[in-house]
């Protein structure tokens, strides 16, 4: 049986891999001393160190899930919940904070973070889930299309559980995140801080 071949990145893409290191280097050059530079080009296999963390980027895209949702903003938060018609599990004031977002028609990106990002209890924490978004180059996305994601697919959350995140204006860690417990599809929407385990998908959009 003949073995299908996958496409394997192109002179293209490696030209503009190096044209956006390039560029990067430029603009913060000032950030890294001449003599330190130099010993940096000097170690052993930088190219290939440098090309892992490429890697590391594109195997967490590769395992993106995407889905594109038509997002009512002019909706109460309270409305985006009940339409997922799911049981509630929510903090009323925790609610009142959800970002409503912008745009009508927004994709949203699944990803699981890095294994490497959890810690030893098996948890990563809010502060560090926003280093993973950046590290795949996006943002978590709003609420309202976490919501609508999961109101046009009920049944994604059966084998997909999850979840956003944002910040309240204290500055607290607030979450939603769509599951199913037992027979019942559920939501919760309360305050964070407890940390994500690799049992979630994160939620985001592109910057």
């Amino acid at each position: 049986m003949a073995k299908t071949m996958t496409p394997s990145i192109t002179d293209e893409q490696i030209d503009k891999a190096a044209d956006q290191l390039r560029a990067a280097m430029r603009k913060h050059r000032m950030e890294v001393r001449k003599d330190v530079a130099q010993k940096a080009l000097g170690v052993d296999n930088l190219g290939m160190r440098m090309f892992a963390v490429f890697c590391g980027i594109a195997e967490s895209l590769a395992n993106l899930i995407v889905r594109v949702v038509r997002v009512n903003r002019d909706c109460t938060p309270e409305e985006a919940l009940k339409a997922t018609g799911r049981k509630q599990h929510v903090s009323a004031d925790v609610v009142s904070t959800m970002p409503k977002g912008r745009g009508g028609k927004t994709e949203v990106l699944f990803f699981k973070p890095r294994p490497e990002a959890y810690d030893k209890n098996g948890l990563i924490s809010d502060d560090n889930l926003e280093k993973e978004f950046e590290f795949v180059g996006l943002k978590p996305v709003d609420p309202y299309s976490l919501a609508q994601a999961n109101t046009d697919d009920p049944a994604f959350a059966d084998t997909h559980p999850n979840g956003t995140h944002w910040k309240d204006t204290d500055g607290k860690w607030c979450f939603a995140a769509f599951d199913r417990w037992r027979d019942g599809r559920i939501v919760f929407v309360v305050e964070g801080g407890f940390g994500w385990n690799d049992y979630w998908w994160v939620a985001g959009v592109r910057k």
